[in-house]
Formats: structure tokens, C-alpha cells, sequence
């Protein structure tokens, strides 16, 4: 086997790994056109050519969801009437067969959208998460009585920093405005959070190392194209956070959080409870990263007082299963690790342990 052919073959399973991902997360539109590019990729069609200089890059560096990224853009802008008749984040039919015959047609002549796409790394910035995070936000309203200071680290556009301007009910009871345009219903089979809690973000202000500006139109186009087209329910609540997010300040830093998040936890703030919290973020951290983040919390959670303390809440998977993630909150003073629920990538039920 030559280089080229091993390279070929390196592509079309990672298309491959990739089509599996979307249709166990219920992109099942995706996971077709994945499978189609796969194919044209082993062919040493358009896909192979276009995909040829990130051949060998690992899985997560998903250049296959960054071509496609590049395409929804397009048809997000109008540019592309053909395809937009079957992706069903714009009211198509989501015929992926028929769509990809456009998309292969598309790839093959080229475009500045997926060139633009095949030099950043997706951001999809789900808002689906905010339906367990919540809860850990409600926890820590609850038990300490004060209103809150919201940290995010690696936070893309920081739609889920305005959680608490989401709704979210079960069985009668719930949180946040009723009229939201963001809603979560039904998501809690079992035991819910304490929806009652008193839950005031007063701070908002998260980091990221390509930050993107959902009020800003290219910003909103570009971060909206990365949200899969299926279900379109999942892409209507991303547009929906765009619209709350013009309306809801937050500061968005373009930084690292290894170097970001001392400087935030350098002042002892009385009054407030910090609350530092990321989503499906820790898994992309480099060994080194990660322990310096734990550092810095630990050193910060060292100086809380009960007037000022400091939670870690994270949404992420167990590294040992990576079959679901795992809502976890540490709290000082203290430093008890609690494991609050387990919950979905993208949205699904949310196992809140009765009490």
C-alpha cells in the first residue's frame, strides 16, 4: 500500500468514525452525507481531494464536520437554493441522497465559505447542555443564598452563560422566564433540580481561544452553521440563544483559559459565589492544561470564605467511558467533589438522583 493509499484509507474511516457520531446523537442527515463522502473519498473523488491535506489528522480535529460546516453556511445565507430544499435546519425535506449530489458538486468546484471552514475548528456552542448545567447553578443559588458570578471557560459564543434566561420545567414546577423563547420541558424522568432555588447571575464572562460574537451577523452565520441541520429543533434553540444573547450582556475574552482564569480568580469577591463551569471542553485539554486549571481552582478554592465561595461545576464525560457526561460541582469552602446527574452530548433526559 502506497502513502496516498493509506492516507485514503485513514480519510474514509475517519468519515466513517464521524457518520456513527451523528447517528448516535441523532444527525442521521449528517451521518448519510458522511457515509456519501466516505465513498467518494475511497474513490478518490472531490471529498479525497478537497480533505487530502488533513488526511492523517486525528478524529477530533473533525475536518469532515468543518466541510460541511462550510456548506450549511451557504445554505444558511441563501447562496445555495438546491441544497436548502433538503437541509432541515431551513424547512427541507432532508433527503441526504439528493443533498449530497449538490454537496459533492459543491466541494468540487470550491468555495470560500468551506475554506474558510477547513481553518477553524466547529463550535457549536450546544445549548442543549444548559438543561443539566442549570441544575448545578441551582444548587449552588440554594445553598448558599447568594447571587452569582458565572465563569466559562472554553465558552465559544457564551450562549450558555445566559442560562438562567432559559426555561426549564417539569411536572408543573420550573425556572426561568416563562416566556422564554429557549425552553426545556420534560427532560427529568426522575428527581429535578431545586427549581425553586434562588438563582441570580449578576457576573457574566467566559474565554475562548476563537471567540464568536453571536450578535454580530457573520458571527451568528458562522456559529449557526456548525449546529447540525437535525433535529431542527436542536438548530431553532440555537437561534433562539442568539436572540437572548443580543438582549443579555456577557464578556467574552479572547484568551486561554490556562492563563484567563487566575486572573479572574486573583480578588477574593465577597457577596457573590463564583461558579466556574465548562461543557464537553476538558476532554480537548492537553495533560498540562488540565492540571494547571485544577491548580488554579484549588489555589482559589483555598482562599474561599462562606461570603465568598468558589464552585467548579463541569459538564463532561467519564474519560474511561466517554458514553455520556457527567454533571460533577465542587464547592469551597470544603472541596466535597459531588456528582450531581448524568446527562446527554447534546440534550436527552437528565438523571437528577432523588434525594
Amino acid at each position: 500500500m502506497t502513502g496516498a493509499d493509506r492516507e485514503t484509507s485513514t480519510l474514509s474511516a475517519t468519515l466513517a468514525l464521524q457518520a456513527a457520531s451523528c447517528d448516535a446523537l441523532g444527525c442521521t442527515f449528517y451521518g448519510d452525507l458522511l457515509r456519501a463522502m466516505a465513498t467518494d473519498a475511497d474513490a478518490g473523488g472531490p471529498v479525497a481531494i478537497a480533505l487530502a491535506p488533513y488526511a492523517a489528522a486525528p478524529p477530533p480535529d473533525a475536518y469532515a464536520l468543518r466541510v460541511l460546516g462550510g456548506v450549511h453556511r451557504r445554505v444558511l445565507a441563501g447562496a445555495e437554493p438546491e441544497l436548502a430544499a433538503h437541509f432541515p435546519s431551513v424547512g427541507g425535506d432532508g433527503d441526504a441522497q439528493a443533498a449530497w449530489l449538490l454537496v459533492r458538486a459543491l466541494v468540487a468546484r470550491g468555495c470560500p465559505e468551506i475554506d474558510d471552514a477547513l481553518l477553524r475548528p466547529p463550535q457549536t456552542n450546544e445549548v442543549g447542555r444548559a438543561a443539566a448545567l442549570v441544575g448545578g447553578f441551582l444548587v449552588v443559588a440554594q445553598e448558599t443564598g447568594l447571587p452569582v458570578r458565572a465563569l466559562e471557560v472554553g465558552t465559544s459564543a457564551g450562549l450558555n452563560l445566559r442560562l438562567d434566561r432559559f426555561r426549564y420545567e417539569q411536572g408543573g414546577h420550573g425556572f426561568g422566564p416563562v416566556d422564554a423563547p429557549v425552553r426545556f420541558e420534560g427532560l427529568w424522568p426522575g428527581a429535578t433540580p431545586p427549581f425553586g432555588a434562588p438563582l441570580e447571575i449578576v457576573e457574566r464572562a467566559g474565554c475562548d481561544r476563537s471567540p464568536i460574537d453571536p450578535t454580530d451577523r457573520d458571527g451568528r452565520l458562522r456559529l449557526l452553521s456548525y449546529v447540525w441541520p437535525d433535529p431542527p429543533e436542536r438548530f431553532t434553540r440555537a437561534r433562539a440563544a442568539c436572540a437572548i444573547a443580543a438582549e443579555v450582556p456577557a464578556t467574552v475574552d479572547t484568551a486561554d483559559a490556562v492563563e484567563w482564569l487566575p486572573e479572574q480568580l486573583a480578588e477574593v469577591r465577597a457577596g457573590v459565589a463564583t461558579v466556574v463551569f465548562h461543557s464537553v471542553f476538558w476532554q480537548y485539554l492537553s495533560d498540562g492544561a488540565r492540571a494547571s486549571l485544577r491548580a488554579t481552582l484549588h489555589e482559589a478554592g483555598a482562599r474561599a470564605r462562606p461570603d465568598a465561595p468558589l464552585a467548579w461545576l463541569r459538564l463532561e464525560p467519564d474519560p474511561a467511558v466517554m458514553t455520556h457526561p457527567e454533571l460533577r460541582l465542587t464547592v469551597w469552602p470544603g472541596g466535597q467533589e459531588r456528582h450531581l446527574a448524568d446527562a446527554h452530548f447534546h440534550l436527552g433526559p437528565i438523571h437528577w438522583p432523588p434525594p
